[in-house]
């Protein structure tokens, strides 16, 4: 038989000579007409079920819970159990005059209230110096530390230690103008180094949600010896255009200057910045969390 093929056959609905007093033949779908696997969504639920965890994340500087909000749906979705402490200093709190010390505790007291165990201590920027006193507290209550873009404070060090000396004289000038010894990041620095991948008017929505940032714990010198002796699992997720830090000096930086002080970890890189992708890009930035915690 052959074929002319600027026609090509099409498969068989019915047979065509249909008896009248006979129902029509159905034709089956052929098999190659269904979605192939590769074909289907990238999400995971095709290869494999998530393992349920419960993530406690806490946010960064000039951010409050609701930094969070996008991320800790995407994991519930998935079956996990997500909560979302604020800190003093932030959110709804007034008082800008709070110390490293009492944001640690109340996050310990939040995890220790509520009897939570096995948790997954994940933090974000400034978080990250929250992880590891917090971690301090209530080791027994840990599965693992997570720090995405996150601070590594080293022993004796402080957060201010680890921008670059102009930064350092940008955030004192700004702490001078305040009237409450605060810092409130000005818009164009928040666009080009914290919203750099959004556009204009996505960095100016999520600008309306910055506050003044507590001044006080940016100069606070750390005692982590307790921290760097913990045996938890630990793990870094680098946002790769993250440019709050500059970029490409070994002196600075979240990766790997910062996250090699974690010892042992596990490394999840993806794109991102530094606010920015966690609002836009959710799912993305909690399957990463996820990939980070999971066993």
């Amino acid at each position: 038989m052959t074929y002319n093929y600027s026609n090509p056959p099409q498969p068989l609905q019915a047979w065509p000579f249909q008896h009248t007093n006979h129902p029509p033949i159905p034709h089956p779908a052929w098999p190659y007409m269904t979605q192939a696997p590769w074909a289907r969504d990238y999400e995971h639920e095709y290869r494999e079920r998530d393992q349920p965890l419960t993530f406690v994340l806490i946010h960064g500087s000039w951010a409050d819970t609701s930094f969070w909000s996008g991320v800790a749906s995407e994991l519930r979705k998935k079956g996990h159990t997500v909560y979302v402490p604020e800190y003093p200093g932030h959110g709804a709190d007034p008082n800008k005059n709070v110390t490293h010390a009492v944001m640690t505790k109340s996050i310990a007291d939040y995890v220790t209230s509520r009897n939570l165990k096995n948790i997954i201590l994940v933090g974000h920027s400034f978080g990250g110096s929250l992880v590891q006193k917090v971690a301090e507290l209530i080791p027994d209550r840990l599965k693992r530390l997570v720090f995405m873009n996150a601070f590594v404070v080293k022993d004796g060090g402080s957060l201010a230690d680890e921008f670059p000396p102009s930064m350092q004289a940008m955030f004192k000038q700004l702490i001078e103008s305040s009237k409450d010894n605060t810092v409130m990041l000005p818009f164009p620095f928040f666009r080009e180094s914290f919203a750099n991948l959004a556009s204009y008017a996505q960095a100016q929505q999520l600008y309306k949600k910055v506050t003044p940032e507590p001044a006080g714990p940016l100069f606070e010198k750390f005692d982590l010896k307790k921290f760097y002796s913990l045996q938890v699992p630990k793990s870094y997720v680098h946002l790769m255009e993250d440019t709050v830090i500059p970029l490409g000096n070994p002196d600075y930086g979240w990766h790997p200057h910062m996250s090699s002080r974690l010892g042992l970890y596990r490394f999840i890189q993806t794109h991102g910045d530094h606010m920015s992708t966690t609002e836009y890009e959710p799912k993305l930035i909690a399957r990463k969390i996820y990939e980070a915690s999971r066993d």
